[in-house]
């Protein structure tokens, strides 16, 4: 079925990219608690994304996850662009992680009333990471909203850069309609309407001002394989090991 495919890929190559980045925080992160922070964060999000290639693997009858993961070129891939940015300063990914987390924790509290057993299972099976990822990502919000002029602006600023980028986790892409005929979940736009009520509360208790969505162009293209330019390197650089033997059983 091509339509729960490119719902599987949406989310899967979206958690291991946004993962990648987490990682790459790993001995850099502002305080030992958030360089520990991350790397879980980091764990947690390619460790799910493998468990969707298995399904796409076993299920679906695609390629093996670790070939999925890493034998494609960027135009393969269907994550959305906000995911391929570099990690810039601390409080552009932490607004990252905060907007990216609250989406797929919205996402997979819908795939726990599919109809399509594998993504309802997974969905039950990863409900106490999410809860762990938004919580760590709401309570620096509000600390960073909440602190001093310095924090609070430059936060501001980063959910102003973030922000455009961020609806471009809600592309729609075909057969969407397909998959909402048949209860595998609701939609983008629903979760893109849950998302912004979300994080809108969540900013407001911290003080911050989010930008009118109907003002906003959102940045889309990712999920029919157009991408940043800080894509095809990033790839290059997660792949290195294993493009150089796939088939060495490590």
């Amino acid at each position: 079925m091509h339509s729960i495919k490119n719902l599987l890929y949406n989310i899967a190559d979206d958690l291991l990219i946004m993962g990648h980045r987490h990682s790459e925080w790993t001995g850099l992160g502002p305080i030992l608690e958030e360089d520990i922070s991350f790397s879980s964060l980091a764990q947690d999000k390619i460790g799910l994304a493998y468990q969707i290639y298995k399904i796409l693997n076993e299920t679906e009858k695609e390629d093996l996850p670790d070939r999925i993961a890493f034998l494609r070129n960027e135009s393969q891939y269907r994550c959305c662009q906000f995911v391929e940015l570099p990690n810039g300063e601390y409080d552009f990914s932490l607004i990252r992680h905060f907007l990216f987390d609250h989406a797929m924790d919205l996402r997979f509290r819908m795939f726990g009333k599919s109809n399509y057993q594998p993504l309802s299972f997974l969905s039950r099976k990863t409900a106490g990471e999410m809860k762990y990822h938004i919580l760590h990502a709401d309570i620096w919000i509000k600390q960073l909203g909440n602190n001093n002029e310095i924090s609070h602006v430059r936060m501001q600023k980063a959910i102003e850069v973030a922000f455009p980028y961020s609806l471009g986790m809600f592309e729609t892409f075909p057969f969407e309609k397909e998959l909402i005929e048949l209860g595998i979940y609701q939609g983008e736009q629903e979760i893109k309407i849950s998302w912004l009520e979300k994080i809108s509360m969540i900013l407001k208790e911290a003080n911050f001002n989010l930008p009118d969505p109907e003002k906003i162009k959102p940045v889309f293209g990712g999920r029919t394989g157009n991408h940043t330019g800080f894509l095809k390197p990033l790839l290059e650089e997660m792949n290195e090991v294993y493009s150089s033997d796939p088939e060495t059983e490590w």
